[in-house]
């Protein structure tokens, strides 16, 4: 992993997350605990900043002396006409979440699907290599975890989405090797049959409208795994019945949320932190 070679003994290291709005974002919390588990003296600070206030904050980033920066919405795609260089992880996806600032330079990296793929083998399927794996949404979330997904050999990805278009356009980005196919929201109950793992990767369900749901949970085989990248709700109405009517193995958003900012820490500091502790700040943050 190529990182910013930063270690424990260099003395106060700052951060920060930018975004629009801010003031929700878990991320201080957990890379709070994240320093004081590992001796760290740093900063980590909410930047608030307007899609017009961009260019002028990455100077500032630069100036100011900043090791690196997450990148929360609306920003992660336009902040790449910013930086020096990307990662194939960012180019392949097209955005960016995580910045690392290293000799005058900023590179962008994208460690979403990365985060969600490890807390997925982590919580819920040890290896994904010949699973057929369905995604609800086509959007900027779909794409980070397509790409890391087929790192995992699955044996075929199934996008829908309720525009059609935009779902057959996403797996059209992909090569032959593995079948990446895209679907209408109305073609999801048939597809549904040879499915081992589903993930939703909208946002409905999320607080506060946490009775939405995104498909009848009645047309969900018996027995797989259902994944949703919600956090908050730590357990969606999808997944609760999921779980309760058709005896489904769920797994909840707040492991990606962890491992993406574990991920991003391993690239600004050159050393794993304590994933556990970090878990834990963000579910008593919750409570």
């Amino acid at each position: 992993m190529s990182t910013a070679n930063h270690t424990k003994d260099k003395g106060p290291v700052l951060l920060g997350v930018i975004g629009d709005p801010i003031a929700h974002s878990k991320s201080p919390v957990m890379m709070a605990a994240a320093f004081g588990a590992a001796g760290i003296a740093g900063e980590y600070r909410r930047l608030h900043v307007k899609s017009d206030q961009l260019e002028e904050t990455l100077r500032d980033i630069r100036g100011q002396g900043f090791l690196g920066i997450n990148v929360t919405i609306p920003h992660k795609v336009a902040v790449m006409d910013y930086l020096d260089e990307l990662d194939e992880s960012a180019k392949k996806i097209g955005a960016v979440n995580t910045i690392v600032h290293a000799n005058g330079k900023l590179k962008g990296y994208n460690t979403d699907g990365a985060g969600y793929v490890r807390s997925l083998r982590e919580e819920a399927v040890s290896d994904l290599t010949g699973k057929t794996v369905m995604l609800l949404g086509a959007g900027g979330a779909s794409r980070g975890i397509v790409y890391a997904l087929l790192q995992e050999r699955p044996k075929r990805v199934i996008i829908v989405n309720r525009t059609e278009d935009k779902a057959r356009q996403l797996a059209g980005e992909y090569s032959a090797e593995i079948p990446v196919e895209g679907y209408s929201m109305e073609q999801a109950r048939e597809l549904l049959l040879g499915v081992d793992i589903l993930i939703n990767t909208t946002s409905v369900g999320m607080h506060p409208q946490t009775e939405d749901i995104p498909l009848p949970v009645d047309i969900i085989p018996e027995g797989i795994v259902v994944s949703d990248l919600i956090y908050n709700p730590l357990e969606t109405k999808l997944l609760r019945e999921s779980r309760l009517l058709r005896g489904c193995k769920v797994h909840g958003g707040l492991g990606m949320f962890v491992y993406q900012g574990a991920i991003a820490f391993e690239y600004w500091l050159g050393f794993r932190p304590d994933v556990q502790v970090m878990r834990q700040a963000v579910l008593d943050s919750l409570t």
